[in-house]
């Protein structure tokens, strides 16, 4: 390059040309290399931040965007990730999705979505040719032997909310339900409750099996206290019979009822009040996942918050990592305790009668 020619300022692109990486790399003074490192989310270590800065800088004043097809071509992919889900019965899927499809939109991939219809599995292929239009899967809440047909293909696993020491995932995910429910128990005893029923969602998968799992570990150190477990389907419906038999079950009462969603909790306060009795002053009622729904029932429900969104977030980000050939990991994110009007102490307990939402 001459002197005269660094003299001249980078040229623009006219308005009828096709922008290219070449242009935004004369315009941020970078390499096309830089330019690709940039904008594929490839640079860190390798181009320094203010350069990184100036290429992306560049290419929005440009109104740069990358040929996906092309790049698709280069790399085999299909830039397509599938999100395989038991259901669409609660909104918690669904965040999960806006999470997942948000780390994706950034890396210029689509995610479908997948309820299985066999719910937790097995879950066939959707495409009949899985590998040809995929990249990956994200399966959230299910066991990994119901991907057989998906795992077929050869495509990279991120299981969520499954078991992390299951081999046949190349990453997982998980939120720390078991320390949800022990906040839940550590919450209800503290109260001064000694007789729980637990619930218990009639669903054979891992993240179920940990809590009941967990809280039987929990009380069995609390003394004086004694669980019962009551299967219950998940759904308003099933809770109230689920709740209705353990209230009316010959011998004491339980004084808390601790439910594994707050889809169960929710059928679980209908049977309350249809037995004429009172919550919190009479029953304590715990649910988990802090849907819209926690917030609908009144008191207000006693819950655990999982953060569904970032959840999501994590798994495509796991995704990602994978794809880019990085070690596959496991990743657990923490939960926390959302006490609400629906727990109280105990009958008789000191300022019971005193707690509001019972009427």
């Amino acid at each position: 390059m001459t002197s005269n020619e660094a003299a001249q300022p980078a040229r623009r692109p006219a308005a009828a040309d096709r922008v290219t990486s070449r242009d935004v790399a004369r315009v941020a003074g970078v390499s096309q290399a830089a330019v690709s490192l940039v904008l594929g989310d490839k640079w860190r270590g390798r181009v320094s931040p203010g350069k990184a800065d100036a290429v992306r800088a560049a290419a929005r004043e440009l109104g740069y965007r990358p040929n996906l097809a092309a790049r698709s071509l280069r790399m085999g992919r299909t830039r397509t990730a599938l999100l395989v889900v038991p259901a669409l019965t609660t909104e918690f899927f669904a965040r999960v999705y806006t999470g997942a499809a948000r780390i994706a939109a950034g890396h210029d991939f689509g995610v479908v979505l997948y309820p299985s219809p066999e719910g937790i599995g097995p879950a066939r292929d959707p495409f009949d040719s899985a590998a040809a239009t995929l990249d990956g899967v994200i399966a959230s809440s299910m066991a990994a032997e119901a991907l057989t047909p998906l795992r077929a293909a050869g495509l990279p696993l991120v299981m969520l909310d499954s078991d992390p020491a299951d081999t046949r995932a190349s990453a997982t995910v998980n939120l720390d339900i078991a320390d949800g429910v022990r906040q839940l128990a550590r919450h209800l005893t503290g109260l001064g409750h000694r007789r729980i029923t637990h619930l218990a969602a009639d669903v054979d998968s891992w993240t179920f099996a940990v809590r009941a799992r967990t809280l039987g570990d929990t009380l069995a150190g609390v003394p004086g206290a004694v669980l019962h477990r009551q299967p219950a389907a998940l759904g308003v419906t099933a809770g109230l019979h689920a709740a209705h038999t353990a209230l009316t079950a010959p011998g004491p009462r339980p004084t808390a009822l601790l439910c594994d969603d707050d889809i169960i909790a929710a059928g679980a306060c209908k049977a309350v009040r249809r037995l004429g009795l009172r919550i919190p002053e009479d029953i304590s009622v715990t649910g988990f996942d802090d849907l819209a729904l926690a917030v609908a029932v009144e008191p207000e429900l006693t819950t655990v918050r999982l953060p569904a969104e970032e959840f999501g977030e994590a798994g495509m980000r796991a995704l990602m990592a994978v794809l880019d050939g990085a070690p596959a990991g496991a990743e657990t994110l923490p939960v926390t305790l959302v006490p609400r009007g629906s727990t109280a102490p105990p009958p008789g307990a000191p300022h019971n009668s005193a707690r509001p939402g019972g009427r």
